[in-house]
């Protein structure tokens, strides 16, 4: 996790992140502050439930608004490789550093491998990372939403290069009365060992939103379904992660959480605990929430 030393309404990515809002009259400084309060008291939630938290502190020497967001750029595989993305906006491709690797070796992971597509920029073709991909590491599954920001014929190549099963659709969500693209597949989607939690509205092809659902009935998951209301909540942007004696919890905001219907959450508990965190400024003028924040390292120790 990176601890924010800029954070603001990043006005490069507010272009298809429909979920970003400025705040008025409110100083810079004063938004930072929130962010880094809010940041610091999510960590200290993990913390306490058994996550193992590394946090890296963003850095001044560039200006990197959404460095909070590193889920976006890097990726660590169960074989020692680590992915790096090609980022849509130019101030994220600065969120990119090398000494973040060295830090995660000091923890004791092995790296063997990184695999960069970050040249991919050049051309103007993105990939997200898992903000992108929705990566089933169990069932050697990856679920993308196409978008600016996730490209087919690169993420094929993931595909191919990771060994993933691709499962392709788009999904949409309505913007003064159109219907855009949803920048993030994680966003409107989260997956989870026996669970899936998805807004299948969001996926206007009959076709693509079948196919989708028989790769999560397939694999045994439960298929939670919310709204398009509850995905503006960040509802759609939880992650499972192991604390304490292995035990699983689901990770949201605290209005993800108070979107859901008492139905959902009792069908979430039947799976793991929830744990929910207040993350109100960094959702507004981030335009993300609980799961961008975490970027899981499932590197082998050395």
């Amino acid at each position: 996790m990176i601890r924010p030393i800029n954070f603001r309404m990043n006005e490069e990515t507010a272009v298809n992140n429909y979920y970003q809002k400025a705040y008025d009259n409110i100083l810079p400084a004063t938004i930072n502050a929130k962010a880094q309060e809010e940041f610091d008291n999510y960590v200290t939630k993990l913390k306490s439930i058994g996550v193992h938290v590394i946090v890296v502190s963003d850095t001044l020497d560039s200006d990197t608004p959404d460095s909070i967001f590193p889920n976006n750029w890097i990726s660590f595989h169960q074989d020692g490789t680590v992915a790096v993305y090609p980022m849509f906006a130019e101030n994220r491709r600065l969120e990119r550093r090398e000494d973040i690797l060295e830090v995660i070796e000091e923890k004791g992971f092995l790296i063997e491998n990184v695999v960069d597509y970050s040249a991919a920029e050049e051309e103007k073709v993105f990939l997200e990372g898992t903000g992108s991909l929705l990566l089933d590491r169990v069932n050697k599954k990856a679920y993308c939403a196409l978008s600016a920001r996730a490209d087919e014929d690169l993420f094929i190549e993931f595909c191919e290069d990771f060994e993933y099963t691709p499962v392709l659709f788009k999904a949409y969500q309505t913007v003064e009365e159109e219907r855009k693209e949803i920048y993030h597949t994680n966003v409107m989607m989260c997956l989870a060992e026996t669970f899936s939690v998805i807004c299948l509205a969001s996926i206007d092809d009959k076709k693509e939103r079948k196919n989708v659902l028989k790769h999560l009935k397939e694999d045994g998951k439960e298929v939670i379904d919310i709204t398009e209301a509850q995905v503006s909540a960040f509802a759609g942007n939880m992650l499972q992660v192991k604390g304490k004696d292995d035990k699983l919890f689901i990770i949201m905001s605290q209005v993800a959480l108070d979107s859901l219907t008492q139905s959902q959450i009792s069908r979430i508990q039947k799976h793991c605990k929830i744990l929910a965190s207040p993350l109100d400024t960094i959702e507004t003028c981030g335009g993300g929430s609980a799961r961008c924040m975490m970027t899981e390292v499932f590197l082998p120790l050395s």
